[in-house]
């Protein structure tokens, strides 16, 4: 399925690069400064022709077959700069859910819980489990990423860890595991990410990212609680082994012989030590690794699944 006409925001650069493979269309809002709510066009992934910015006058008079929504706000944001298209009504919408809930679980309601109209989008079973969406329609598309290609693990003993704002998101992103696995381990860790800066890391573009993570030899997932990372797929697609806290859907993503998976930060030290002085060891649990991220995050199926859906909405 080809040619729709996707509004869409610029929220997740990452998974935007993947979708931008369906080939359809995608119109950008975009605003003078660039905030959060007019990004237009990515400045640090390399985007296809496909990626159309428009402004709100231009919004307004647009073709649109489709709007894909990521955050609350943009359920009233995107009926305005639509000229009072009405979301599943006069327009076709799907929510793209990205996120674990955060707070009380028991206590929490997704924003489009029981909504009729508008199908939500969970990208790992873990979060389409532990949202309440009550009657509304959900599906599962499992995230899928671009291959940067199989040149791990690296050279170097020492590790990598992706993590975007680690500073306020603090204990959600395991930011603080960090440095006691490093001490633990005796294995330095690199740190790369958004606004890292301040706890020493480095952010850089993807291109970029993707070759410092390959001269590594082990890859460090410590977060407790949010989506599983696309940086963590990514690294397994780079042929890194994994060690990881077993939480939200990570146990499930990786496998034993990618690497280590625990909640027992002994385990973890001692892995992290022994994949990083063990060349042979890590090769052979990063090609396990990136066996399991091809076959299972590989963007064909991603784009499969996404236009599938697609058709159905838009049908």
């Amino acid at each position: 399925m080809s040619g729709l006409r996707i509004f869409m925001w610029h929220v997740h650069g990452s998974y935007q690069t993947a979708l931008l493979r369906s080939g359809h269309q995608f119109l950008l809002p975009t605003l003078p400064g660039r905030g959060p709510y007019g990004r237009g066009r990515a400045r640090t992934w390399d985007w296809p022709a496909n990626a159309v910015e428009v402004t709100p006058a231009e919004a307004v008079e647009a073709a649109v077959d489709l709007v894909v929504l990521q955050r609350p706000e943009e359920l009233a944001l995107a009926e305005a700069w639509l000229g009072g298209r009405r979301l599943g009504v006069d327009v076709p919408a799907v929510y793209l859910e990205h996120n674990a809930p955060q707070g009380r679980i028991a206590e929490l309601r997704h924003p489009l819980a029981d909504d009729p109209a508008v199908t939500i989008v969970h990208v790992t079973h873990f979060n389409r489990l532990f949202w309440d969406t009550g009657t509304a329609t959900t599906v599962v598309i499992e995230h899928g990423v671009v291959d940067p290609g199989d040149v791990g693990p690296g050279t170097e003993e020492r590790a990598v860890a992706v993590i975007n704002e680690p500073v306020r998101r603090a204990r959600v992103t395991g930011a603080d595991l960090l440095p006691l696995l490093a001490a633990r381990s005796g294995v330095p860790i690199d740190l790369f990410g958004m606004q890292s800066e301040p706890l020493g890391g480095v952010d850089l573009p993807q291109q970029r990212l993707h070759r410092e993570m390959a001269r590594r030899r082990v890859y460090v997932h410590p977060v407790r609680w949010t989506s599983l990372g696309l940086a963590l797929i990514e690294a397994m697609h780079l042929g890194l082994p994994v060690v990881a806290l077993a939480t939200t859907a990570v146990a499930d993503a990786v496998p034993a012989e990618a690497g280590v998976v625990s909640t027992d930060l002994d385990v973890l030290s001692a892995g992290l030590r022994r994949l990083a002085g063990d060349a042979e060891e890590a090769a052979l649990a990063g090609k396990a690794a990136r066996r399991a991220a091809l076959a299972r995050f590989g963007l064909d199926r991603f784009v499969a699944d996404w236009n599938h859906l697609f058709s159905e909405v838009v049908r």
